[in-house]
């Protein structure tokens, strides 16, 4: 282990990082590759939550770490986001909407999936003149003041407020939702899969109805994919199960292949309303940095040559034929967006706890925080998920 001045660095990390809980895993981590951690003792860890839908294509991707390279011997930063023409930034603009439908073909990089939830909540106010947001109780959408203002649970809200007035929360699924959409509201946001409520699905015909709804009031339905997108869920985007174009598409963690990157996706005829009245009217100094395009586009393509999007719905079958243990109360999963529910939070971490000690490593979930959390890289193999299984069975 590392010191510095007579402390460690687990010690430093707890003196001089900013902390989001007075209980960190804190393993001090020296590499990763593939579908594992590497610590500082030496010790490896099989991934299981990729760094929360991040790294798809796994740690430490060939193609993912060539691009990086090669772009870092071309230039960094050069000037504010949509200045000038950076090849990174319209190559993979121009490859993602080439793999969406032709009414998303407009794409705003950010910095990260909240920031991108903050771009598109000022473009549906922006374009449809309204300020009435509806979202969902126990949804996730980022900590930046507008994308907390959406979070589905007051316990998260309370602490700051006062936050972005006009939000209304409804059960996800519920007729209640639809009916609270009207002329007034400007969008909806919802997560196309709820994923910290414990990986919840939209039944095909609420979700069908709220479109309906939206449409017939003049609402922009925005989907968050953050989390469910780049072929998480055994598609490409996870709306492509249910049917339904988003108005607004918010993209972020899986986007970057592994560098801090989100996007909010429109139709050039939304999108071009920020550029007037106010000019400027969204503006980032670091958002869609080169590098990170150039390593998402990477990791995308990746998807693509490797076919892992295709091998999800084996690998998700596989991990609910082996995850069998009287103390599993349910298995809900869409592709590898998976949770395993307990009796209770307690269970869970006392089972994180045992799976880390050999050496798998998991989490819970923000609102279910009684079901374990599977989210592997989609490059997990069958040999790895069978070991995930049977240390998870284990543990129990």
């Amino acid at each position: 282990m590392a010191y510095f001045c007579g402390m460690n660095t687990r010690e430093l990390f707890l003196r001089h990082v900013g902390q989001t809980s007075p209980s960190p895993v804190a393993l001090s981590i020296t590499g990763a590759k593939g579908n594992y951690l590497h610590d500082e003792r030496g010790d490896r860890y099989l991934d299981l939550i990729g760094g929360i839908s991040v790294c798809n294509v796994g740690h430490g991707h060939p193609e993912v770490i060539a691009a990086v390279q090669q772009q870092a011997e071309k230039y960094l930063h050069v000037m504010v986001y949509g200045e000038l023409v950076q090849s990174p930034q319209v190559t993979y603009a121009h490859e993602l909407v080439q793999h969406l439908p032709p009414s998303l073909d407009c794409v705003y990089f950010t910095n990260s999936g909240a920031e991108a939830v903050e771009g598109a909540l000022k473009l549906a106010r922006r374009v449809t003149g309204k300020t009435e947001v509806i979202a969902c109780n126990r949804s996730y959408h980022g900590s930046t003041t507008g994308a907390l203002a959406l979070i589905g649970d007051e316990y998260w809200r309370n602490a700051f407020r006062p936050l972005m007035p006009g939000v209304g929360h409804y059960e996800y699924n519920s007729q209640e939702l639809i009916d609270a959409v009207t002329h007034d509201t400007a969008c909806v946001v919802i997560e196309t899969v709820q994923a910290e409520a414990g990986v919840i699905e939209p039944r095909f015909e609420w979700l069908q109805a709220l479109h309906h709804k939206c449409t017939a009031t003049g609402t922009l339905l925005i989907f968050d994919e953050i989390q469910c997108g780049f072929g998480r869920t055994g598609a490409m985007w996870g709306f492509q199960h249910y049917g339904i174009v988003p108005d607004i598409l918010l993209l972020g963690k899986a986007l970057g292949g592994g560098l801090p990157l989100g996007a909010f996706v429109a139709a050039h005829e939304l999108m071009y309303q920020l550029t007037n009245n106010p000019v400027l009217g969204h503006i980032t100094t670091f958002g869609g940095h080169p590098l990170s395009c150039a390593a998402g586009l990477a990791a995308f393509r990746v998807l693509a040559s490797e076919q892992l999007v295709e091998q999800v719905k084996d690998k998700e079958q596989l991990f609910h034929s082996l995850l069998k243990h009287p103390a599993i109360k349910a298995v809900r999963s869409k592709g590898l967006l998976m949770a395993i529910e307990l009796e209770s939070s307690e269970m869970v971490l006392a089972t994180l706890q045992k799976c880390l000690e050999k050496k798998l490593f998991s989490d819970w979930f923000l609102f279910a925080a009684h079901c374990i959390r599977i989210a592997p890289p989609l490059t997990i193999s069958e040999e790895e998920i069978a070991e995930a299984c049977k240390i998870i069975t284990s543990s129990l």
